[in-house]
């Protein structure tokens, strides 16, 4: 029995003035109920699938011109349910619902001047590029595509698209082209809005020529809006059907809009697997299950409010962007942060952060590892009263990480380590303002998600590893994939390994006391050695304590009829690998895993590979070492790296 660590509770007073509070209220006062914590919160809300839908779809206000004659049809039915059929509503209206004059957006471009815009300007804003828009052809169900920093005019560009009842889909500008021509490609949209560059790391980087090349592969694009960001004034000669974005809205003052009423199940955005081992899928996700889970998990599991102030770091490219964007429709003030976040040092965001007050602070695991080994103290150096939450997610965050973050950040404080994925543009589980925090734990599932743990017989299991899987339909699931007419690239994503089961392809373990999670890794890179799965996530932490390791990626190798365990490491500078640093290292993992988990091979190399929104790549490592093509290296920020992995000697003995 696990008995992990509590680094956290909440006062008293803070829960009972909870949103989730007032919404198990609600629950019981509707259902004549007593529910009182949160784990009898979630069995009520997956025994009643509808109900929770029902009831949350009007404690969140959702604005909708029809009403559902259904909440769902079957929730055991995957894929296929359909939710709140006969339902009419646009995304957009509800994320612009406030005009006022608190602040909608804050930007800071790396190196550039803080800028904010109210929600009354934002709501012009977006007036007027709906209406150029319009006047460009853009019709419902057209594509708009966003190559674009995290920027004001990214979100203003989708608000306005999807406002028309367009499909929104956007790739970070530190994209390839490849990379983006593997994703756009398959969309075909009507209109790209693109900036001429990005800032990083302290450089300006162009994006127009790129753009120019990926324009000749897309003739079906018949509209370039250009952001002048990194210049005043930029060259767009080399980029056909090109017009300032200053240019483009020129024509047209604000006005009243005029949102297109689509159905419930009607896409909203096309969002893209990682690609790294073949062209990215494309997954379609609607209005109204966009809306309603990520309306759940801001109000309830993070106890979000208009006063808050919400800020994830993360680019257009990555679903966190999409995840922060529907803070809009709590009224919070969001926060936009283009550029690196080490530059000119590991103090760059929380500077931020006290200057403007940020109060849930969103960013990765890889993040926490890095700011704990530049030994930076945010405490120490910056005015962090505000800040209540931090939420971490992109890997599974090490005990290590909860300590550090509790230690050099902020004693009193939630840390919510959350885990999803871009396919259902949201969290499997999260945090929740009801209960306490546990070292290296995810506080518990996401209200109405039906997540197990399942071993190999399809069971249930607690306080052992297990597939994430999740046994009832939940809004935000994909209605459909793209150029997937028979439906079969969509059912061999998830459904094969437990038929009308959603498996997720995480490898979890499910405290039976706490109820929290423990993630070890993605289930497809875990390790079988002598047929026994073992998660990478536990070898990670156990180097975490070796200072000689600056960082490792771990992989199973096919080798006499069984897979052994191969990790590759870099190591601090100065530092070289030899016989006694390999020995402690198989010592250390030892001791803090098993047997088991101990390396067959341990082999120096300068880089590990990581995905643009910095997750570690262990499947193109594993495909490296086996002679077999990694297809997609434009979704690597660092792909030249795989090269050092091909070919080695110590692998062939």
């Amino acid at each position: 029995m696990n008995h992990p660590k509590m680094l956290w509770k909440p006062a008293d007073d803070v829960v009972r003035q909870s949103n989730m509070v007032r919404f198990m209220t609600e629950v019981n006062r509707r259902f004549n109920l007593s529910l009182s914590d949160y784990d009898q919160l979630w069995q009520w809300s997956i025994d009643h699938i509808a109900e929770f839908w029902d009831l949350f779809w009007k404690f969140a206000g959702i604005i909708s011109s029809k009403p559902y004659d259904q909440v769902v049809d079957d929730p055991k039915k995957m894929p296929g349910a359909r939710w709140f059929a006969g339902a009419e509503l646009n995304f957009a209206e509800n994320l612009l619902r406030f005009r006022d004059d608190r602040t909608a957006l804050i930007f800071q471009g790396e190196g550039q001047p803080l800028a904010s815009m109210t929600y009354a300007e934002l709501y012009a804003q977006t007036s007027r590029m709906a209406q150029a828009l319009a006047a460009a052809g853009v019709r419902k169900g057209d594509r708009v595509a966003g190559f674009m920093p995290n920027m004001p005019q990214t979100i203003i560009a989708m608000l306005a698209a999807v406002s028309l009842g367009a499909i929104w889909s956007s790739s970070s500008p530190d994209f390839g082209i490849k990379g983006v021509l593997d994703r756009f490609g398959q969309i075909e949209p009507k209109v790209l809005v693109t900036a001429d560059g990005y800032f990083y790391n302290g450089k300006a980087f162009d994006s127009l020529q790129r753009v120019g090349a990926i324009l000749d592969q897309l003739p079906m694009v018949e509209k370039v809006v250009v952001v002048d960001y990194t210049c005043t004034q930029p060259d767009v000669t080399g980029v056909p059907n090109a017009i300032a974005w200053q240019d483009f809205l020129a024509p047209y003052q604000p006005t009243e809009m005029t949102f297109v009423q689509v159905p419930a199940g009607h896409p909203l955005y096309v969002m893209y697997s990682s690609g790294t081992t073949g062209k990215p899928k494309c997954m379609v996700q609607s209005h109204s299950g966009i809306l309603t889970n990520q309306l759940k998990e801001h109000l309830l599991h993070c106890d979000l409010r208009r006063e808050d102030v919400l800020f994830y770091f993360t680019t257009c490219g990555w679903m966190m962007w999409n995840w922060m964007v529907c803070g809009l429709g709590v009224g919070a003030s969001l926060v936009l942060y283009d550029g690196s976040p080490f530059h000119p040092g590991p103090e760059v965001l929380w500077k931020l952060a006290e200057t403007v007050g940020i109060t849930i602070f969103g960013t990765s695991a890889r993040y926490i590892t890095a700011l704990d080994e530049a030994g930076y103290q945010p405490a120490s150096d910056c005015n962090l009263e505000k800040l209540r939450m931090i939420c971490s997610t992109g890997s599974p965050l090490a005990v290590s990480g909860f300590e550090y973050a509790y230690r050099e950040i902020k004693a009193d404080m939630q840390l919510a380590s959350i885990s999803g994925g871009t396919d259902l543009n949201g969290c499997f589980a999260l945090g929740n303002p009801m209960s306490p925090v546990h070292a290296g734990e995810l506080q518990g599932r996401g209200l109405a998600l039906k997540v197990y743990a399942y071993d190999d017989s399809g069971q249930p299991v607690y306080d052992q590893t297990g597939e994430l899987v999740c046994t009832a339909a939940f809004p935000s699931m994909p209605v459909y994939f793209w150029n997937d007419d028979d439906g079969q690239r969509y059912q061999s994503a998830y459904f094969l390994k437990y038929p009308g089961v959603w498996t997720h392809g995480d490898f979890i373990s499910i405290n039976s006391q706490t109820k929290g999670i423990t993630i070890y890794g993605r289930s497809d890179a875990t390790l079988n050695p002598g047929g026994v799965r073992i998660g990478t996530a536990d070898i990670y932490t156990a180097l975490e304590s070796l200072v000689e390791v600056a960082d490792s990626v771990v992989v199973g190798q096919k080798w006499r009829d069984d897979v052994r365990v191969v990790l590759f490491v870099t190591l601090a500078k100065g530092i070289d690998l030899n016989e006694g640093l390999t020995k402690k290292i198989k010592t250390t993992i030892r001791e803090a895993c098993s047997p088991r988990h101990v390396p067959a091979k341990v082999i120096q190399v300068t880089e590990i590979p990581y995905t643009i929104n910095m997750k570690k790549v262990e499947l193109a490592v594993r495909n490296v070492i086996h002679g077999k093509p990694v297809t997609n290296r434009d979704a690597l920020a660092n792909p030249d790296c795989l090269d050092q992995y091909e070919g080695l000697e110590e692998l062939k003995r």
